[in-house]
């Protein structure tokens, strides 16, 4: 196994933890539309994925949504609730990802979108702590896509074999391993002190 230089972390239920119900919930009270149906109405737009991949700005995105659920809500209100998705707490604790920064270049590898990444850079401040953010929207692709993880590994200043991914959703890490990063499934803070162990990483 390769000696690690950079450890990549995806950003979502990996280092900031959110619950799409919260921002289900509060938008219920905006249009006729119970809660419980409102994710099968935004899945069937379609408008998600074409945000999140760079393929469309946050005002045409903000406004293709209201439309889409019958609402009126002004950009900022929207903005309030769409990003009201995400819990105070991280599930990594920063002094972890500080004392990583000391020998190992620090990344984050995430399928976001300017919304949602405004926020969280604004109000996480252990995000501050790596050295590149890829973001798929604003390398306009996502997380499957080959393309991100060769975005990745262009800033990563490590061959794929010397860097490690964690990330919460398998189909993500298959693609990392398929770009020949060493990927494990994040499934809570101890195991991954366990794979970063495994990996020689002091933790």
């Amino acid at each position: 196994m390769n000696v690690l230089k950079t450890i990549i972390f995806d950003m979502g239920n990996v280092i900031i933890p959110f619950d799409f119900r919260r921002g289900y919930a509060a938008l219920e009270s905006h249009v006729d539309i119970p809660a419980a149906e409102i994710p099968d109405r935004i899945r069937e737009t379609e408008l998600v994925p074409a945000f999140e991949s760079g393929r469309m700005e946050p005002r045409e995105f903000v406004n293709s949504i209201n439309r889409a659920l019958g609402a009126d809500l002004s950009y900022e209100a929207f903005c309030g609730i769409w990003s009201s998705i995400f819990l105070p707490h991280t599930l990594v604790p920063e002094e972890l990802i500080r004392s990583l920064r000391e020998k190992y270049r620090l990344m984050v590898l995430s399928n976001t979108n300017a919304i949602h990444f405004q926020m969280v850079w604004n109000a996480y401040p252990i995000l501050r702590h790596f050295d590149r953010m890829i973001l798929s929207h604003e390398v306009k692709a996502m997380k499957p896509d080959p393309a991100i993880y060769a975005a990745a590994l262009a800033q990563a200043q490590a061959e794929p074999g010397e860097c490690f991914f964690t990330d919460d959703i398998p189909a993500y890490v298959e693609g990392a391993r398929r770009a020949g990063i060493q990927a494990e499934q994040f499934l809570g803070y101890e195991k991954l002190l366990g794979d970063l162990r495994a990996r020689g990483v002091a933790v």
